[in-house]
């Protein structure tokens, strides 16, 4: 199946993809901040600019969007028909950027979350979520101290 946009209206609509403050990452954000758990946004000094910062923690997250970020299994996650040796390298790179970024964090002493779109896609995967990493994130503070 050829394309029904033209270069230039493709390249328009590809440019209005954001890369933060998304609605997964806002969603997410807004269930943990009413929980109680307070962050940073978009760590600039991190490998990779985690999404969420958790310095008391020592934890960051991820929240990946599953097209971009190739989740496994996952409908969202589709390959275009056309020009699918581009779409494929270009996956590939951003996964492999993803894992390079997670493991220096990890060298550096952090916890590392991926919290993937489809699990926030709703209001109630969003709640069920982020209690879920509230937990696992509070429970680390929690066996050190």
């Amino acid at each position: 199946m050829t394309d029904f946009l033209s270069p230039k209206e493709r390249s328009e609509r590809m440019a209005r993809i954001k890369g933060s403050n998304t609605r997964p990452e806002i969603a997410l954000r807004k269930v943990l901040h009413r929980l109680g758990m307070r962050y940073r946004l978009h760590g600039s000094g991190l490998p990779g600019k985690p999404d969420l910062v958790f310095p008391r923690y020592k934890t960051v997250v991820f929240v990946h969007g599953c097209f971009w970020h190739r989740h496994s299994n996952c409908s969202i996650t589709t390959t275009p028909k056309t020009n699918t040796a581009f779409w494929v390298e270009k996956f590939e790179k951003n996964v492999a950027r993803d894992e390079k970024n997670i493991s220096l964090l990890k060298e550096a002493g952090w916890r590392v979350f991926v919290i993937w779109e489809c699990e926030v896609g709703s209001a109630r995967k969003a709640e069920a979520t982020g209690e879920r990493l509230a937990g696992l994130i509070r429970s680390y503070r929690d066996n050190i101290l």
